[in-house]
């Protein structure tokens, strides 16, 4: 099904124009975190509408992906300088170098053991780093496979996204690690998240479809109306006890949302060519997305 119409869709400006707003998170503070990816910094969107810049300390670190962490604060990934990021809600910001070299931090998330998850795209590597920076690496059994996003299920375990490599993997808190490739060829599957029905939920960008997997690794794969669309991110909205995810179409300047029944609904942004990347869903089911053009879309209920 493809809709415009059951949504209230606006945006707010929140960064110049190259300086790529990428990720988006919801705050223990109740503000919107977003990843100035271009600009080096992160900015902190208030429910009021106030704004906030905090710049990092290096302008090309690369801050991409970005989550609250179990500890108060926000952490994010700089891809460019290879270090986690963390940043406290009055914006007092720090690092932790990584020791793998060039390994390219990307997805990050909470786990299950009071831990952030990560991956590292060039290093075939996920990684762990506690609140005191303490930092675990575990190399998965592939090459060339960029690993992407990540996120906790419901099993205790991480799981992520293979992008090169075809497949959705899951890390279990000792390290042990399965790979479950894809029916589709050539799928690059990038975000990924836990649906609210307990499954693992996800978009394959090169194959405009959004997948499905259950923990013992079933795969189902729903097509996309728009197959050139290039699907990026995806979020679960835990205000809707029907278990909807929301996610990204990067390609089709749209964003949709996907039942657990595989039904598919699309609403076109207000802007042309905003490039939506990062999506949050918050508690009361707004729907938020990280445009690279420069603002953050609402798409409220």
């Amino acid at each position: 099904m493809y809709s415009t119409s059951a949504r209230e869709v606006g945006q707010t400006v929140v960064a110049g124009p190259g300086e790529g707003p990428y990720s988006l998170t919801a705050g223990p503070d109740g503000a919107l975190w977003i990843t100035l990816v271009h600009a080096g910094e992160i900015a902190r969107l208030a429910p009021g509408g106030r704004l906030d810049r905090y710049r990092l300390d290096s302008a090309d670190c690369g801050p991409s992906v970005i989550t609250a962490g179990p500890d108060g604060a926000l952490w994010f990934t700089r891809a460019r300088d290879h270090r986690i990021g963390r940043i406290t809600t009055d914006g007092r910001a720090g690092s932790f170098p990584l020791p793998t070299p060039e390994c390219g931090p990307f997805g990050i998330a909470p786990g299950p053991d009071g831990a952030l998850w990560f991956t590292q795209m060039h290093a075939d590597r996920v990684g762990r780093i506690t609140t005191d920076g303490t930092v675990t690496e575990f190399p998965l059994p592939t090459s060339g496979a960029l690993p992407s996003f990540v996120a906790a299920g419901p099993d205790g375990a991480l799981w992520f996204t293979l992008n090169r490599g075809g497949a959705i993997g899951r890390i279990a808190l000792d390290g042990e690690v399965a790979l479950h490739p894809l029916p589709t060829a050539d799928a690059a599957p990038v975000g990924i998240a836990c649906g609210g029905d307990g499954a693992l939920w996800f978009v394959e960008i090169g194959a405009g479809q959004i997948g499905r997997i259950t923990t013992d690794g079933r795969v189902e794969e729903f097509p996309l109306p728009d197959r050139a669309c290039r699907p990026h991110a995806i979020a679960a909205d835990a205000s809707d006890a029907s278990g909807t995810c929301w996610f990204t179409e990067w390609g089709g300047n749209r964003v949709g949302s996907v039942t657990p029944g595989g039904r598919i609904e699309e609403y076109d942004l207000p802007a042309s060519s905003s490039e939506p990347h990062g999506v949050v869903v918050g508690p009361d089911g707004t729907v938020h997305v990280a445009l690279e053009s420069g603002a953050v879309a609402h798409l409220r209920p």
